[in-house]
């Protein structure tokens, strides 16, 4: 029976030391998590959210404003739009993909970063058009957000081109795979409809996700997931071609960014941190043994509801928090008129709370 036992554990520890797994999780120091204080002391504004039922999709990431018509992007692959007037809501187009960030363009296309496809514009009809998947011959595995400069160019983030979206499970699996690796995955790249060129910003990110860019195009605000910040990459001036953090150590994962008026940055914080992480974070080995854990014993996003707003030097503006998460996992926030849409990740449905509750 004793050996029995004793052949059972070294199993096991054989298991947990030398099962193949698709990380190599790099050493890197997670800063002291200061939670929910100072400027993100926990409040419950976003109780007052209005709940907008989505049928028969779910997980509304990317959002839109054209003409009083909210556009978002859902997990089952569609483009819906939202009228504000009337309540209506339409699918447009199913991109066959993973529709994530969305953005209009001048001449009133919406330009989508599909995780699976790549950069597509969607004419006002619907009709889809590819307008980049690769840089230099390599494809592009995960195109995450995106947005469009005064000069019609396009700055999207490619989340991890290790870990794409497509080849390993869907874009919430392969995120769980990037984060926990740390390699410096993500790129910042940049689209020009001039010449059709794709070229490289930034890289080195690890897990890039939202992106923004500035209401004037002088910079573009980029957001890195598993670093918990978000940096700003200047486009013009002085600084023009260098790039800073304006705001990090943030108390949440950091997920799309989207701008919104008076120099805001609206931020999606998808989940609380997890302490668990943090403390191994200086430790691949123990980081390598958790991805070899049940599925339920590892990362997983919390239903907590959180956005805040950022000006461009990273001054927090505003935290909307609910940390029942009503409407949880959130990844951005849209402003309107009348209201402040926000995202979500894996939510039933979307939601709104009023400029006046929201306080803007």
């Amino acid at each position: 029976m004793k050996k029995t036992s004793l052949a059972i554990l070294g199993t096991l520890l054989a298991y947990l030391l030398l099962w193949p797994v698709a990380t190599d999780p790099v050493s890197w120091q997670a800063p002291q998590n200061q939670g929910y204080v100072g400027d993100f002391k926990q409040n419950n504004k976003l109780a007052k959210i209005e709940i907008i039922e989505l049928t028969d999709t779910h997980g509304p990431e990317g959002l839109a404003l054209l003409n009083g018509e909210i556009y978002t992007a859902t997990r089952e692959g569609w483009i819906l739009k939202y009228n504000e007037a009337s309540g209506a809501i339409t699918k447009m187009v199913n991109t066959q993909g993973s529709p994530l960030g969305l953005v209009f363009d001048a001449s009133g296309n919406l330009l989508i970063a599909d995780a699976y496809k790549g950069i597509l514009s969607m004419t006002p009809d619907g009709v889809l058009t590819t307008l980049t998947n690769s840089m230099d011959g390599v494809p592009i595995v995960y195109a995450d957000d995106l947005d469009v400069t005064e000069d019609g160019k396009i700055y999207f983030s490619d989340a991890s081109s290790k870990f794409g979206a497509q080849s390993n499970g869907g874009t919430y699996a392969a995120s769980l795979l990037d984060v926990a690796e740390h390699g410096g995955h993500g790129r910042l790249l940049v689209y020009d409809p001039a010449d059709q060129s794709t070229k490289l910003v930034m890289d080195g990110l690890n897990f890039a996700n939202g992106v923004a860019t500035a209401a004037d195009s002088s910079f573009v605000l980029v957001n890195e997931t598993g670093t918990y910040r978000v940096q700003k990459y200047w486009l013009t001036g002085e600084k023009a071609g260098t790039a800073e953090v304006i705001i990090d150590n943030l108390p949440g994962f950091p997920d799309n960014i989207v701008r919104g008026g008076d120099g805001r940055f609206w931020v999606g914080l998808v989940s609380p941190r997890s302490q668990e992480l943090d403390d191994i974070s200086s430790y691949p080995i123990l980081r390598k043994m958790v991805q070899r854990l049940p599925q339920f014993m590892q990362l997983a996003a919390e239903s907590y509801s959180h956005v805040i707003a950022i000006d461009g030097d990273g001054n927090v503006l505003t935290s909307l928090q609910d940390p029942n998460g009503q409407h949880h996992t959130n990844t951005g926030a849209l402003e309107t008129d009348d209201w402040l849409y926000i995202s979500s990740l894996h939510a039933d449905n979307l939601a709104r709370i009023s400029r006046e509750d929201a306080g803007i």
